[in-house]
């Protein structure tokens, strides 16, 4: 169960990037294109994001626990450092380069553009370079 619900909520979340246009890079970068062509949908897309998960987390923490679960997995981490804003900047950075971000890459992946496939492994590279580095220099980059 806990299997087709995973599928099913993806099915959603990939259905409504589709209909908001988030799996078009052009869209996202004419977004960040103020002095150019801009496109504000985006603000709207997010603004509708940020308006259901401020409802759903009202929902969600009224529960003991998540429906498949025995308790909420939350970050306990309450640290502004180098790591968390260089990860932001380098994860903004290839937004605005790309035009995709991994959550609307993963959908986009059903297009059968060459660029999608690319940019994904693009990031799972990323995932398995930072992987090697910790491993090499522990004291370098905590996991």
């Amino acid at each position: 169960m806990k299997l087709i619900f995973a599928l099913l909520t993806g099915l959603v979340f990939g259905i409504g990037m589709a209909f908001s246009g988030m799996m078009d890079p052009a869209k996202v970068l004419n977004f960040f294109d103020v002095a150019g062509s801009w496109d504000p949908s985006l603000a709207f897309v997010m603004g509708g994001a940020l308006l259901v998960t401020f409802f759903g987390y009202k929902l969600v923490w009224r529960r003991d626990a998540p429906l498949f679960g025995t308790r909420f997995h939350v970050p306990t981490g309450t640290v502004i450092d180098a790591k968390l804003i260089g990860g932001s900047a380098l994860f903004g950075i290839g937004w605005g380069i790309g035009g995709f971000c991994p959550g609307g890459a993963i959908p986009a992946l059903g297009t059968g553009r060459w660029e999608v496939a690319l940019f994904l492994v693009a990031v799972v590279g990323g995932f398995y370079l930072r992987r090697l580095l910790s491993s090499v220099a522990p004291t370098a980059v905590k996991p």
